[in-house]
């Protein structure tokens, strides 16, 4: 929990800055203002931004959400980041060609299931896990009365979307029957198992919970142990899409949405700054592809997407090939 409480200041600590240097005392003025998915939280705040700022001398400063929710907040004007990262293209997309016109897919963070090793349903987990135990009887278990599962929310955050949608695949998939999500998640507003992204691990760390929904990276980082999903349920391949497209929620407001690969996205919002330019430039460098993998995303060949993609991105991806 302490580790959770000294990354969240880390952001307000680095707000007032409007400079910093580089490794060789290079100053920059100018901030990359980076709203990002909760999942990045660990990564962006120890990793990348820091280096990010040793490399360029551009101030960093991050914002961690559930990437629609935060596409919400920067549609309507409530914040006004310069680089919006996502996990998820739909996000990215739900701004609108005035916000943001492109972006670059480049890393997959499929779905898991973290689980505390000190829950009493611990062993039958940790079996399942190892292979012991086929993966069918994880989903029997997580409708066992007294399980206590936690989630993110699918109205604010593809990862609460892909979980719901990973059920119902997996209802298809081992023949648990009519209603497999409803059975173990009820509601897709289930008050019992949302929670907050940035605070969904914490719950599972301090034994408030049994599992949880997880991001693969996002347990490796955590040391949380997991329970592997199989590629045709876990979202983190993009040559599935149209098999992840089978699966569908509907939301609380009427909104039906339908499964997809979860890739982490990222594009610059409104104005082009120097700042702002160079950070989804570090992101993509080898270095920033390094800190990706390091942390458990699968790299994939960096693909821009949309229109009036600036020449700049271009550059760095070729680059890259």
């Amino acid at each position: 929990m302490k580790r959770l409480l000294l990354i969240a200041t880390l952001p307000l600590l680095l707000a007032g800055c409007s400079s910093a240097a580089t490794g060789n005392g290079v100053h920059h003025s100018g901030v990359a203002q980076v709203a990002y998915a909760g999942s990045l939280q660990l990564l962006n705040e120890k990793n990348v931004g820091p280096a990010y700022t040793r490399a360029t001398g551009y101030a960093y400063q991050g914002r961690a959400g559930g990437s629609l929710g935060l596409a919400q907040e920067i549609k309507s004007g409530e914040i006004s980041p310069n680089v919006f990262e996502s996990v998820g293209a739909a996000p990215i997309r739900l701004l609108g060609p005035k916000k943001a016109s492109w972006y670059v897919s480049f890393a997959a963070s499929p779905i898991v299931v973290a689980y505390n090793p000190n829950s009493t349903f611990a062993p039958e987990l940790k079996a399942i896990a190892s292979g012991r135990v086929p993966l069918a009887h994880l989903f029997a278990l997580l409708a066992s009365p007294g399980f206590l599962l936690g989630r993110t929310n699918p109205a604010t955050d593809p990862q609460g979307q892909a979980f719901w949608e990973m059920i119902e695949l997996a209802g298809l998939r081992y023949h648990l029957g009519n209603s497999a999500s409803s059975r173990i998640l009820g509601t897709p507003a289930n008050s019992s198992q949302v929670f907050q992204e940035t605070a969904l691990d914490a719950r599972l760390e301090a034994g408030q919970l049994d599992a949880a929904s997880a991001f693969l990276p996002q347990a490796i980082q955590l040391k949380l142990p997991y329970i592997q999903l199989p590629a045709a349920i876990n979202f983190g391949s993009p040559a599935l899409a149209a098999d992840y497209a089978k699966a569908s929620l509907t939301l609380p407001n009427g909104a039906v949405v339908h499964g997809a690969p979860l890739t982490v996205d990222i594009t610059e919002v409104g104005k082009s700054s120097p700042a702002a330019t160079a950070y989804i430039e570090y992101v993509l460098s080898p270095a920033g592809r390094r800190a990706f993998a390091s942390a458990g995303y699968a790299l994939l060949k960096p693909a821009v997407l949309g229109n009036s993609v600036p020449s700049w991105v271009r550059r760095t991806i070729d680059r890259l090939r």
